[in-house]
């Protein structure tokens, strides 16, 4: 399959699933967080979900990692980029034109220094590849941080077959985070 018929497929089946299912998945995607080796980190980057698109509930992943002590770096769109901005409890947020919550300023961070990044997507294959949903901006996100940047997907679904289309710029996971499964790429 090709990367809209992919969209239109997982898009189908996360609209598919109820409130219930997804604030428990999302639970179990959180918990599978605490296992991985990134709790010696410090700035990590989490998208605040779209509500209308039926995407992960991150808060429980925010709360495990405010509850390290951790600090938190949340995207704000801009044009077709993404600028990055630390978490405080003073932090306004907005819902922008597309649903996603992002402050409306704040202290700007660097990508170069963010260590991890959850990164949103629709689908991934088991070789690291996510399709997300078509804009590109992780991808220049994720080329402007430094090498060693930890990459976790988070997603309901299991591993797709390896993708037929697979460009340069796309930039793969170093682990993807599912309710029954952890994959390391």
């Amino acid at each position: 399959m090709d990367k809209n018929t992919l969209r239109k497929h997982y898009r189908k089946l996360r609209t598919a699933l109820s409130e219930a299912e997804l604030e428990s998945l999302s639970l179990r995607i959180a918990n599978r967080l605490i296992e991985l080796p990134i709790w010696d980190k410090t700035y990590f980057h989490l998208f605040l979900p779209m509500a209308n698109k039926n995407e992960i509930n991150t808060e429980y992943i925010l709360s495990i990692i405010q509850g390290k002590d951790k600090e938190v770096i949340v995207p704000k769109v801009e044009a077709t980029t993404l600028k990055h901005y630390l978490l405080l409890e003073s932090t306004k947020l907005m819902v922008n034109h597309w649903g996603i919550p992002e402050p409306v300023d704040g202290i700007e961070i660097e990508p170069k220094k963010i260590e991890v990044v959850f990164v949103p997507l629709l689908a991934f294959d088991t070789t690291g590849h996510r399709i997300g949903y078509g804009k590109g901006m992780y991808d220049g996100f994720l080329a402007n941080c430094s090498e060693d940047v930890i990459k976790i997907g988070l997603s309901f679904f299991e591993a797709a077959d390896q993708f037929k289309e697979v460009f340069p710029s796309d930039i793969p996971l170093d682990y993807c985070i599912t309710p029954h499964k952890t994959y390391k790429f």
